[in-house]
């Protein structure tokens, strides 16, 4: 599918087909093409936790108010990121490159998050926002739907999932094969109130 045709049908599906699988080499393939979506100073933020066992999707469900996508849709990914990659991983991502650019890296990394909570919160939830449109994309692409997901308590997933303290979750998406269409696009608001030319 073309990108343009996959950007414009995709959309936001509920209702999946329950007995349509994807392998476990399908589903690898779209989580790849996911991670090349860009992070910050290349920190590699996000990671993907890929729900497949079904006791533990229906505990999720039992948490996402019932939705019936979390255990209908052939791939359940909940898209959690490293508060403090900023810290922990600079050599490794910046690895291979001149070591002048890996210290000028490492120096400016730390100034940029060192004692900034809230810098280092908002640089995960970009991260996981552009790794769940790429995967959201290339499910797409490949004649999947999907769905993103924030109705749920975060707390409850977390624990479900074993999230250490230094990570954060930023949505969950559902991936499969269709059952319902899509309701028609609505409230779509005019594209000159959307779209600014240089300053409000």
């Amino acid at each position: 599918m073309h990108i343009e045709e996959a950007i414009r049908s995709r959309r936001a599906v509920k209702g999946y087909e329950p007995t349509f699988s994807l392998s476990r080499e399908e589903k690898d393939e779209l989580l790849q093409l996911a991670l090349l979506a860009p992070s910050a100073f290349n920190l590699q933020h996000v990671r993907f936790v890929e729900v497949s066992d079904p006791a533990l999707r229906e505990q999720i469900r039992e948490v996402a108010w019932g939705q019936a996508q979390v255990t209908e849709a052939s791939m359940l990914v909940v898209v959690c990121a490293q508060l403090d990659s900023w810290e922990k991983n600079v050599g490794r991502v910046w690895q291979g490159a001149p070591e002048e650019v890996q210290r000028y890296m490492a120096g400016a990394i730390d100034a940029y998050y060192r004692g900034k909570p809230q810098v280092q919160r908002d640089e995960t939830m970009r991260s996981c926002g552009l790794k769940a449109q790429t995967l959201m994309l290339a499910a797409r692409g490949k004649g999947l739907d999907s769905c993103p997901m924030d109705g749920f308590d975060f707390d409850a997933v977390a624990k479900l999932i074993n999230l250490p303290e230094n990570y954060v979750i930023g949505l969950m998406v559902a991936v499969g094969k269709r059952a319902v269409e899509p309701k028609p696009r609505i409230g779509k608001l005019p594209f000159d109130e959307v779209v600014i030319r240089d300053r409000f």
